[in-house]
């Protein structure tokens, strides 16, 4: 199959070697010159992967006609933030009805939608195929090594989920198929949240039991709103939730944990917040699901105290002191 990957950075290059890696002809579109001429002359994208060889058949383009004229499968590897006008520029150029694979984990920052529902509303029925997201436990920097890697790929139609599985799985990249697009995509993109939060707790000296109680508290507020959105619980307890939680939560490659780091260790978030270069989606989507969860009359205590240290300059240090004085409650409300 022809397989176009929309987006030169981390993880579009590192799913443009497992598309290649399966047979499919790949081509990686990207904006940034150097990145893309690296990639089509030197067959490596050493802004990302300086020791990484890609493989040879892959190629690269910065043409976005060019890259979608025969394209059967199309990845969005883009930030959330870019995900619609790139959408909007695609409106004129598509006319093969491509599969559309989002691999984004956010919310969009114009309407606070997830990936899919904008790019339904961007692109109408009658030019694509329908969306898949391909999301899960996955960093780049380990999949471009090729070492095991478990995602889901998620979809309204299982048959477009199943097309994608099998396009994609390979034996160190193993897809599940799932049809819970709210569910998923809303845990995928509320995990930063809570990793942007563990780096904050590490950064401030704190360890694994503080570590453990906030992914598992992270996941009980995950749970709660995504629920009340529409989402199933089993999704919460698969590779969308709890796998990719736990993976944020735990990785110096995570963006996420690495923003909450720096954060931590100044105990103040105006350093990074004004200095900060990389895209971290965390600090967008904790303000997403803070004012979502006042609408909804939700108490999601850890997304509310990385709002305020985010948002309203709250020292990191007095928000956890704040959570850990909490008034005492059980565990599980339903149980009482």
């Amino acid at each position: 199959m022809n397989i176009t990957i929309l987006g030169s950075g981390s993880w579009g290059t590192a799913l443009a070697q497992v598309a290649s890696d399966n047979g499919h002809r790949v081509l990686i579109y990207g904006i940034n010159p150097s990145e893309i001429d690296d990639i089509q002359l030197h067959h490596q994208n050493r802004a990302y992967f300086p020791d990484v060889l890609l493989p040879t058949p892959i190629r690269a383009t910065s043409n976005l006609a060019e890259a979608v004229s025969d394209a059967e499968i199309l990845v969005l590897a883009v930030p959330t933030v870019a995900v619609r006008s790139l959408c909007e520029a695609l409106r004129p150029l598509l006319t093969n009805h491509p599969w559309m694979v989002n691999v984004s984990k956010g919310f969009d920052p114009l309407t606070g939608h997830t990936m899919s529902t904008t790019i339904r509303e961007v692109l109408p029925d009658e030019q694509r195929s329908e969306i898949v997201s391909l999301i899960g436990p996955s960093h780049a920097e380990e999949v471009i090594l090729r070492l095991h890697t478990a995602v889901t790929a998620i979809s309204r139609d299982l048959a477009t989920a199943q097309v994608i599985q099998n396009a994609f799985a390979t034996p160190y990249f193993r897809i599940y198929t799932g049809k819970d697009e709210v569910g998923a995509e809303f845990a995928v993109a509320a995990k930063n949240v809570i990793a942007v939060a563990a780096g904050i707790v590490y950064g401030l000296g704190y360890r694994d039991n503080t570590r453990a109680a906030l992914i598992t508290r992270g996941l009980a507020e995950i749970v709660r709103m995504g629920v009340r959105l529409g989402g199933q619980m089993e999704t919460f307890l698969g590779l969308t939730g709890i796998g990719d939680l736990i993976v944020t939560c735990s990785s110096f490659h995570s963006r996420n944990f690495q923003a909450g780091l720096a954060i931590g260790t100044a105990n103040d978030a105006k350093d990074f917040l004004t200095t900060n270069t990389k895209t971290v989606e965390g600090i967008r989507t904790a303000k997403v699901l803070h004012e979502a969860a006042e609408q909804l009359g939700l108490e999601l205590p850890i997304t509310t105290a990385v709002y305020r240290v985010l948002y309203e300059g709250m020292k990191p240090s007095e928000t956890v002191d704040a959570l850990m004085n909490r008034e005492l409650t059980v565990e599980h409300p339903k149980m009482k």
